[in-house]
């Protein structure tokens, strides 16, 4: 039987996630993106609403495979929704901390996961955050620090692809995302 296959697109805010995810869903419709369920306020597109009870009920349950606090909100990875995830299609996973991604390659190992490192200058995301319209682009910025710090920290993290989104188009590298999940499937099988 083939493993089950998803995508963790990680980086620091702006990098690209959200574009990215964009163009691997025009480019084949079953990927999807994850929708991490997301407790506290703000935006809540491409977000499960959650509650504080909700919650500590996943985790009592053993639900949680991850759970990170930024911008004042919790944001979780959860066995319920990762698996309503992989019934709809190919999960596309965003996630800004490498304690997240070891958490759900070795938490949620019923899949074989991608794992895809974008990546763009703190100038960059300055930019790309005020076009964007954020109203907090000194906490992304301070994100995209932690995130630089986040790497240094764990050199030897394995990305199975590294894309500078400054350079490469996001079809290019939703392209190229394809492109090997379809060489792993492809082995997996052989």
């Amino acid at each position: 039987m083939t493993r089950r296959q998803g995508v963790v697109l990680y980086g620091p805010p702006a990098s690209g996630k959200d574009t990215v995810t964009a163009a691997l869903t025009q480019l084949r419709p079953e990927y999807r993106q994850f929708a991490r369920l997301k407790v506290g306020s703000g935006k809540s597109a491409g977000y499960r609403m959650g509650t504080a009870e909700q919650l500590r009920a996943l985790e009592a349950a053993g639900g949680v495979v991850y759970a990170n606090s930024r911008y004042g909100n919790t944001y979780v990875l959860d066995r319920p929704g990762l698996d309503a995830g992989f019934t709809a299609g190919v999960p596309v996973v965003h996630l800004g901390q490498v304690a997240g991604v070891r958490a759900l390659i070795d938490g949620y190992s019923a899949a074989d996961w991608l794992l895809v490192l974008l990546w763009c200058p703190r100038a960059t995301t300055a930019e790309r955050s005020a076009g964007r319209g954020d109203s907090d682009t000194t906490a992304r910025l301070a994100a995209w620090d932690a995130t630089r710090e986040d790497l240094e920290a764990h050199p030897g993290m394995a990305w199975d692809l590294t894309v500078d989104t400054t350079q490469a188009s996001p079809q290019d590298a939703a392209r190229l995302i394809d492109q090997l999940l379809a060489q792993r499937a492809g082995a997996a099988t052989a």
